[in-house]
């Protein structure tokens, strides 16, 4: 398939994907906007925006808005995180024209009434509430802060409480004005279209230029070996722990990714199977990698019990030492190779697969990159370079640790976690 690229006349970037085959197409419309771009008093601001887009237009109010995409049996939907929000749709293909009025109403004219603004604040504060209740979940917020803390980065996508309470409807609409104007805009269109009638249903929405402002770009954070533990009365204990990784941008992500798979990221993974499978230490162990355009964090996750604290952060010394100094063997390279090959491909197969993989290309790289590209680098990988690549980032680098639990078994954490970190940096 061919993927066109085309800059449309109010500066908003355009790429689209003809697959004839389908009877489907989707529509993503990425803002380069995220919590990384917000000063630290507005932190919060870009997802509250993402919920007053659906809120409603001079045209259309925000119930009209859901009706159109039940009527049309289609999907309609969006997302913050820390570098841009993404306003999504997948409609099947002879009712793309009308999905995309409504989608481009709800971006260039969204009215924000002072009673919409007021309900989805607690609708948000609500959001805030259930996140904070889910510790599985909310640790890995509380790790980004600690490794990162005083950026941009290690804030919140979904911002502070006090912040939320207190933002106005005419700072979240000035935010709004200056930031979410097309030409801080990427739009990836894919599926069963005629490419040449697409971009001129697009260029037809012209959104406004109303003194656009420029998205603030975050410095490369200075990442700390941190130490944060919140006392919870919960159940288990719920851990992160990891090191500076590397920024998208970096060559490595390649092999990073294939040692990622091998280490933790999956069932088959070693931490999976000796932590969990073999010694019964967590109900889940994983790691992950968490790439930005200035930085990168590398991530280790477990949901253990109080009484195993001191077995588990034994156990995973030696196996990250083990990893370390024996390295991975040809055949966990292959098997990973296949697999993200397998993943890749099938991927392929989606439209809103393939939707987010342009559009996000196009907002993190500026290219495109064609998958037979991205197999031929993964399959470049080799154990050596797994090999070399695990101990420039875990064997040279200093730790950072976040747990939230029990008050009386978060000292017993802390002394088990600098003996781990103690040995890994001997």
């Amino acid at each position: 398939m061919v993927v066109e690229k085309r800059m449309l006349p109010n500066g908003a970037t355009t790429v689209i994907e003809e697959i004839p085959h389908v009877r489907s197409a989707a529509i993503g419309v990425f803002v380069k906007m995220g919590s990384k771009h917000e000063p630290e008093e507005l932190n919060g601001i870009s997802h509250f925006i993402e919920h007053m887009l659906f809120k409603g237009t001079a045209r259309m109010s925000g119930r009209e808005i859901a009706e159109a995409f039940e009527r049309m049996g289609g999907q309609l939907n969006a997302y913050t995180s820390k570098e841009h929000t993404c306003f999504y749709a997948r409609v099947l293909d002879e009712n793309l024209f009308e999905a995309m009025d409504v989608l481009f109403d709800m971006l260039y004219n969204s009215t924000m009434n002072e009673k919409d603004v007021d309900t989805e604040r607690g609708v948000i504060l609500e959001e805030i509430n259930m996140y904070e209740d889910t510790p599985d979940e909310l640790i890995h917020d509380v790790f980004s802060q600690t490794i990162m803390a005083g950026h941009p980065l290690g804030r919140p996508v979904l911002g502070r409480q006090e912040i939320i309470a207190s933002m106005s409807r005419n700072t979240i609409y000035k935010y709004y004005r200056a930031f979410y104007h097309p030409a801080n805009m990427v739009i990836a269109v894919v599926g069963n279209i005629n490419g040449e009638k697409v971009f001129e249903r697009l260029a037809s929405y012209t959104g406004y230029q109303l003194q656009p402002g420029t998205p603030r770009e975050a410095v490369a954070p200075r990442l700390s070996d941190g130490i944060n533990l919140v006392p919870k009365d919960i159940e288990q204990l719920q851990i992160c722990l990891g090191v500076p990784g590397i920024p998208y941008t970096d060559e490595r992500r390649y092999t990073q990714n294939v040692m990622n798979s091998i280490l933790g990221g999956g069932i088959s993974s070693h931490l999976f199977q000796k932590i969990r499978e073999e010694r019964g230490l967590a109900y889940n162990v994983y790691s992950y990698p968490s790439t930005y355009r200035e930085a990168g964090t590398y991530t280790i996750y477990v949901g253990t019990g109080p009484g195993k604290v001191r077995e588990f952060f034994a156990l995973l010394r030696d196996e990250l030492d083990r990893f370390i100094r024996v390295g991975v063997t040809a055949e966990e390279v292959r098997r990973t190779q296949s697999q993200i090959k397998a993943s890749l491909y099938l991927g392929m197969e989606s439209v809103m697969s393939r939707m987010n993989r342009l559009g996000k290309s196009e907002v993190l790289y500026r290219k495109i990159t064609p998958v037979e590209e991205i197999i031929e680098k993964v399959f470049a990988v080799t154990p050596q370079m797994v090999k070399e690549y695990a101990y420039d980032i875990l064997g040279k680098q200093p730790y950072s640790l976040a747990v939230i639990g029990e008050q009386s078994v978060l000292p017993e954490v802390e002394m088990s976690f600098r003996e781990l970190e103690s040995f890994m940096r001997a």
